[in-house]
């Protein structure tokens, strides 16, 4: 049983209707484009998605990467992907004509990032990482480091990987321990160990380039004694020529769930021989620099997290209509026939759910790219400003509602299967598997919940708020007769979280941080379903507006997500009412939990 990497109904729908991409082309960065070029990236990332990337999923999850003491072996199908990929241009796809890029928009970028992540995780990973390593030494690094590295990795001949995550350190990076000693020649003597790390060693290209977190000797203490270095695996010329090793050594693999065809790394430098790392921008800046190649991986991980859910909504849906078990309530007559089982209402339940999940995830990380598309291209300094604070203040929820919803999608397709979920003959078990590590990626929820609560949520006097909350009042104000108890009950949660907002504003300055922030990750529930309620809104006044004029499969789309918003405000969006009573009582039961009590 075969279905489509992604519904093209589906992208266009986001793209073209709820975002209106097309409009993009009457900005002055973008105005040599068009929507039949939007068209044709989407068409290429398709094609090389369903020829090159598909076909070894299911194979490379078998088949994991091999290390025999010194080098790391893998099967060729992904060198030859991860080839094509660069070939067709898109690691620098962002990029101006000028630096030899497309100059596509983030949405359709975006977009098109996401069929190769949907047909196999662990092979995009690679571009993917390499992109946004290429992109942080664009923004940060000298001219004369840029000359060195980042051609090669706009090429493809290089690939590049963040390297922050220590043994004893996790995620909490102001405990890293890796040292950067000065040298004469102005380059740095480089110390310390990594964990972690994907795509940290294969053979796919003739380098790999390490943005790697240390303290220069003699820095602070914590985050503000951290700097960002290139530390490459192997040293390159200053004509980007290859030359012997530098000192990166690998010291195993690491077998993860899923993404098991990216390399995840344990790595030494400079153990037994000098490792050569290179300073980018100004000492003790690093964490600074380095947080936009982390949000980068933030919104990357909450899309990859959508696009996987899909996968698996888009088999057990086929699955739902081609299986027949059991008969109708009505008719149970054991000599009629078997009815497939979408007809069953409970298996109705989890489909709605996982269309509810992954379809809102995907409006709301396309929204977060139509905000770097204001962010970097609208004309007046004021817009700008609105879309940085407003894709600030989201980051965090795009990354982590995505990540724990479109997993609970994945899990639903797997009870849809039935005792062919679990089974390793189908593809479902896989995707849950690839997905369950997204909750943990680039910080784990419970960090995005404390980002979120514990600082993005107050910044400059919650201006970010006020503005997230005007845009959802436009909406709700656009709102139809058919749409009009959405919009309804949407405005009634934004009275809840601003109540609530209130309450743990009192509390961080009467009863302290420890209390206000106790139930973070109830507050992150809150506020990301009513941001995931507001995109069921926005596409649900898109279909309500076109499904009277629609005609043939149209016509069945719009109301599919009409009944899917339907069901995201009945079933779900009623489930924050627990998170906002705990988060308004300031309920301390996990808070008073005594470690000697477990």
């Amino acid at each position: 049983m075969s279905h489509p990497v992604l519904n093209r109904r589906e992208v266009d729908f986001q793209l073209f209707e709820v975002l209106e991409t097309q409009s993009l082309v009457k900005r002055e960065h973008y105005s040599e484009h068009s929507e039949e070029t939007f068209a044709a990236t989407l068409d290429t990332a398709e094609k090389l998605s369903t020829n090159l990337f598909a076909p070894h999923n299911s194979l490379a999850d078998k088949n994991e990467p091999v290390f025999d003491g010194v080098k790391v072996s893998m099967m060729p199908e992904v060198k030859l992907a991860f080839e094509a990929f660069a070939e067709a241009g898109f690691i620098r796809g962002r990029l101006p004509f000028e630096e030899g890029g497309m100059q596509l928009p983030e949405t359709v970028m975006t977009a098109a990032m996401g069929y190769f992540t949907a047909a196999n995780p662990s092979t995009a990973g690679y571009p993917f990482l390499t992109m946004a390593a290429a992109n942080l030494i664009r923004t940060f690094a000298n001219d004369e480091l840029k000359a060195r590295f980042l051609e090669p990795m706009l090429t493809g001949r290089f690939s590049g990987t963040m390297a922050l995550t220590e043994p004893h350190a996790g995620s909490s990076l102001a405990d890293i321990l890796s040292t950067a000693i000065p040298k004469d020649d102005g380059t740095y003597s480089i110390k310390g160990s990594k964990l972690f790390i994907s795509g940290g060693e294969h053979e796919l290209t003739e380098n790999i380039i390490h943005l790697m977190l240390a303290r220069i000797k003699g820095a602070p203490a914590g985050v503000k004694g951290i700097s960002l270095f290139i530390v490459p695996k192997k040293k390159v010329g200053a004509d980007g020529s290859v030359g012997e090793a530098n000192g990166v050594n690998l010291a195993g693999l690491i077998h993860k769930l899923g993404y098991r065809g990216t390399t995840s790394t344990a790595l030494s430098f400079g153990g037994d021989s000098e490792c050569v790392g290179y300073l980018v921008g100004e000492p003790h800046q690093g964490l600074k620099y380095m947080f936009q190649m982390m949000n980068e991986a933030r919104l990357g991980v909450g899309f990859g997290a959508t696009v996987i859910g899909y996968q698996g909504y888009q088999y057990s849906l086929q699955y739902a209509k081609e299986r027949t078990q059991g008969r109708l309530p009505s008719n149970a007559d054991p000599s009629k026939p078997p009815v497939s089982i979408i007809q069953h209402s409970d298996v109705k339940r989890m489909l709605l759910a996982q269309k509810a999940y992954v379809e809102g995830g995907y409006a709301l990380c396309m929204y977060g790219a139509s905000l770097i598309d204001d962010l970097h291209t609208l004309e007046d300094e004021a817009g700008r400003q609105k879309a940085a604070v407003l894709l600030d203040l989201l980051t965090p929820v795009i990354k982590a509602w995505p990540s724990e919803y479109c997993t609970k999608a994945n899990d639903l397709a797997i009870q849809v299967l039935g005792g062919a979920g679990y089974t390793r003959e189908y593809p479902v078990e896989q995707y849950w598997r690839d997905n369950r590590l997204n909750p943990i990626h680039e910080g784990t929820n419970g960090i995005q919940a404390l980002d979120l609560l514990g600082r993005k949520i107050w910044l400059n006097n919650s201006q970010a708020l006020l503005l997230l909350q005007k845009e959802i009042a436009a909406d709700i104000s656009a709102s139809g007769e058919r749409t009009r108890p959405m919009a309804n009950q949407l405005e009634a949660t934004l009275g809840v979280i601003s109540k609530t907002f209130m309450v743990l504003a009192d509390a961080m300055k009467s009863k302290g941080p420890d209390v206000a922030l106790a139930n973070a990750s109830c507050f992150l529930n809150l506020f990301g379903h009513a941001v995931v309620a507001w995109m069921w809104l926005r596409m649900a006044n898109t279909a309500a507006g076109k499904i009277d004029q629609a005609q043939g499969s149209d016509v069945n789309f719009y109301q599919g997500k009409l009944q899917a918003a339907q069901y995201f405000y009945r079933w779900e969006l009623p489930l924050t009412e627990r998170d906002a009573r705990l988060l308004q009582n300031l309920d301390d039961t996990c808070l008073a939990m005594n470690p000697d009590w477990f």
